[in-house]
């Protein structure tokens, strides 16, 4: 997420911490650079300037200027700006009215409003502990209507039907009705997309609006298309009167425009982040953490409530328990971690979050392929039961027949049985002081951007 834009600021402030005092002419090139890489990054220009001013200012200021190390203290002052320029706080979801809470999504064609719908609802139910109702009053759209049931299904969402042939206001009127009946305590209204802002797609907007008397009114916009998102979100705003942000495809988006300007050109929160297609594929914003992994300094915050959530507790302590007991760490249970990984999004959807991954080697970055993970759980799912209890009995002949039942070469089996070895020196070292202890050592190894072998 915004790789191009962490790099260019990395580079820059890499420069001025080596040097052993600021001064005004270093401190004015640094701001240039910064300058050019937060345009290049397509930032608003009325943000640029009021962010680099504002640096500028404070660096010369005594706080930096008579710091004992200079470089860490404009560090820390850029990383200051950039969470009040991206916000401050996370600003999170009104769930407090009367239920059915009524959230109304709004955005043009493509901005990925169907997809975050069914992410926002998988969050409350799972989060939050809801209930949730999805109607759709996507008229226009038939397509958006079944990709909006089955996506409900997916997540756990009850889902309103509704059909072509009948006004917005009436379908919204009628899920409202029947989420109280059933007792739901969200409704998700999906509206219209365009493919640009026009008045009539404003008014119906409007009407859908007033009827539903939403008391969150998110808007849903494309990250990739930079500072055109606040541009749009503005608009919106000016129509609608818009609570919130979700901005989309940010896995996807290397500059990062979007999540810089649009605080300060509409005024509203970015609430939520967009990071992948899947349905848990959605992010609280917080400005602090992003901030912190565009300056390269990761996001341990955000890795640890992950790994709370997505690693199977249970499992893992009976692991930790079994380690424990002096029996080995076998190829079932690397097949057990290598399954945890993937459902966490693979170590590429993990790497920015991870503290210190920015002083790892590119060359290095790019050898993480999280297909690797799929191809070794194949080839584990391949072998006999004994093999994998007991993985010297694999000898040559073994190899082949292991890599034919998975479709695979026996190059790859050998790389599985490297790996698995290093992963069990690993466990060995941490199997004595139980779970806390294991997940103490894993965090160490992944600061250090090992974790597993690649």
């Amino acid at each position: 997420m915004f790789d191009n834009l962490t790099d260019r600021l990395n580079a820059t402030l890499k420069k001025i911490k080596g040097q052993g005092r600021l001064t005004e002419d270093n401190i004015k090139d640094t701001m240039r650079e910064v300058r050019m890489a937060l345009l290049e990054a397509d930032v608003a220009l009325s943000v640029v300037k009021s962010f680099t001013d504002t640096v500028k200012e404070r660096a010369l200021g005594k706080e930096v200027m008579q710091s004992m190390s200079p470089g860490q203290a404009l560090l820390k002052v850029v990383n200051e700006e950039l969470v009040k320029t991206m916000g401050e706080a996370n600003e999170s979801l009104d769930l407090s009215a009367a239920p059915p809470v009524v959230i109304l999504m709004a955005g043009l064609q493509g901005s990925g409003k169907t997809t975050t719908v069914a992410k926002l609802s998988r969050l409350l139910i799972e989060r939050h502990n809801k209930s949730v109702m999805v109607v759709s009053a996507d008229v226009y759209r038939p397509a958006a209507i079944e990709q909006l049931k089955t996506l409900a299904s997916e997540v756990g969402a009850n889902f309103f039907p509704s059909s072509v042939d009948q006004k917005p206001v009436k379908i919204v009127k009628a899920a409202i009705a029947q989420a109280k009946k059933q007792f739901n305590d969200v409704l998700i209204v999906d509206t219209a997309g365009r493919l640009h802002i026009d008045e009539q797609m404003m008014d119906e907007i409007r009407q859908v609006h007033a009827a539903a008397n939403p008391t969150e009114t998110l808007f849903v916009v494309d990250s990739m298309t930079g500072q055109d998102a606040a541009n749009t979100a503005k608009a919106f705003d000016e129509a609608l009167p818009l609570t919130g942000v979700v901005l989309t495809k940010t896995d996807g988006d290397a500059r990062g425009g979007a999540a810089l300007s649009i605080r300060q050109i509409t005024g509203k929160p970015i609430k939520f982040l967009g990071v992948g297609e899947k349905t848990d594929a959605l992010e609280p914003f917080h400005p602090d953490r992003v901030a912190s992994r565009l300056l390269g300094m990761g996001d341990a915050l955000s890795l640890v409530e992950e790994i709370e959530r997505k690693v199977d507790k249970d499992k893992a302590e009976k692991l930790a328990k079994k380690l424990q007991k002096g029996k080995g760490f076998d190829l079932d249970d690397y097949r057990e971690q290598l399954t945890q990984m993937i459902n966490m999004g693979g170590m590429s959807a993990m790497m920015d979050k991870i503290p210190g991954m920015s002083n790892v080697p590119q060359n290095v970055k790019n050898k993480v392929n999280d297909k690797d993970f799929s191809r070794q759980i194949a080839l584990i799912n391949s072998m006999t039961h004994k093999e994998k209890i007991f993985p010297n009995l694999i000898n040559g002949s073994r190899r082949k027949r292991i890599a034919t039942g998975a479709g695979l070469e026996v190059q790859d089996v050998n790389k599985l049985m490297k790996q698995y070895k290093q992963a069990q020196k690993m466990m060995k070292k941490m199997s004595k002081g139980g779970m806390a202890k294991m997940m103490r050592g894993l965090q160490g190894q992944m600061g250090q951007g090992q974790g597993f072998p690649f």
